[in-house]
């Protein structure tokens, strides 16, 4: 993602990944309260090892089921075929790789950390899922998959020899978190959302792959979020959740920052012990009842900005995803739709008028003071508009 010039908080401005629009707006930091808060290591906390795998081993690993590359995580698997080619062509030839990062569970699970393209690449050249192209020296594989290689140059790729920086479990999730962003070196960095992924449980990931997938969300969202590029559907769901669950507010104060809270509420997901499976069915209810209302309510504007005298359709804003979201929840259909034009007509003059509101939405929107005026506004909203029914 490209950096946008600083810009008025009325002012709307799209993400943009590669010259693409995202459909995201961004979310401007004017201060650091936004940024993931840091305590210094402590250097005994950290283990990492180091070892040797053939890649014949770690290939009978993926396919067992033993290492795991981060599924449904689509932006690391967009090589082009050179790309992909000329990889397997440095094996062939054997040119060491670059080591790779691997953490490992207390159940002798391994994902991988860095170097999953890599991986997928060679994962999906056994399998037979391309052929090379575009080499540099090996002219005579040219067109080859890799049951069309010599027997030799098969057993020499299966037997290339990668090095393994292995970060082991007793490593405490946050040291794990930010050795992540120190070692990770594919492409455009991750964002903490991707990462967050990948160092997270299938039990977090299948909810949230749950969520995003649902006909309301995506109707809520006009589909627009639909398998995004950054993972932002990802993060407005788990940015739901989050404030959802909490019991107060005010709670909010204790996590320093909204990354804080959202790697929590992760690791709350994937443990049984802290949030049951009949926790997760309310907390997916609640979750297409507050998608479901915001339809009702707002329509092809839900989740935007959309202040009183423009009918622009703005970019997804998250902080209103997630504070409307959360709010509407807590009511059902037949009660907010006789309260739908009011609701309406107030929520876009906050977004036209009101400056503070404005600010919660617009820039530093980890910041508590703002978290509690986008949730105050609409909650005010929403009981007056259906008090005075």
């Amino acid at each position: 993602m490209h950096a946008a010039p600083q810009a008025p908080e009325d002012t709307v401005v799209e993400e943009v990944f590669y010259g693409e629009p995202t459909g995201v707006e961004i979310e401007r930091e004017e201060d650091e309260f936004g940024q993931r808060v840091s305590t210094p290591w402590d250097p005994d906390q950290i283990r990492i090892s180091t070892r040797t795998f053939s890649l014949r081993n770690v290939l009978d690993m993926i396919d067992d089921g033993d290492l795991e590359l981060a599924p449904d995580f689509q932006r690391n698997r967009v090589w082009k075929g050179r790309q992909k080619s000329r990889l397997i062509e440095s094996l062939l030839l054997q040119i060491p790789l670059p080591a790779f990062y691997f953490a490992e569970d207390r159940g002798g699970m391994f994902r991988v950390v860095d170097g999953l393209q890599r991986l997928s690449t060679v994962h999906e050249y056994v399998q037979g899922r391309f052929a090379l192209d575009d080499l540099e020296y090996l002219d005579a594989e040219l067109g080859k998959g890799f049951r069309d290689l010599d027997a030799p140059l098969r057993r020499r790729l299966h037997n290339a020899q990668i090095v393994v920086h292995v970060i082991e479990p007793s490593t405490p999730n946050r040291v794990k978190y930010d050795i992540f962003k120190r070692i990770n070196t594919g492409g455009e960095p991750l964002n903490a959302m991707e990462i967050r992924h990948c160092m997270s449980s299938a039990r977090s990931r299948d909810l949230l792959k749950r969520c995003v997938s649902a006909d309301v969300f995506q109707a809520a969202t006009a589909g627009v979020l639909r398998d995004h590029v950054r993972m932002n559907d990802r993060e407005a769901v788990l940015r739901f959740l989050a404030f959802y669950s909490l019991p107060d507010l005010q709670e909010y104060d204790a996590y320093s920052s909204l990354e804080n809270l959202l790697d929590a509420t992760t690791e709350r997901i994937d443990d049984p012990r802290q949030v049951s499976d009949e926790q997760l069915a309310s907390w997916y209810a609640a979750f297409e009842r507050g998608m479901a209302n915001a339809r009702i309510i707002f329509g092809d504007y839900a989740f935007r900005r959309w202040p009183a005298g423009s009918n622009r359709r703005s970019p997804i804003n998250r902080a209103l995803l997630e504070s409307w979201g959360v709010v509407l929840a807590a009511y059902r259909p037949e009660t907010l739709v006789p309260a739908r034009e009011r609701i309406v007509a107030e929520a876009r003059k906050a977004m036209a008028k009101n400056s503070d509101y404005i600010a919660a939405i617009s820039s530093s929107t980890a910041d508590p003071k703002r978290v509690r005026i986008r949730f105050e506004v609409a909650r005010r909203i929403v009981e007056d508009a259906v008090a005075g029914l």
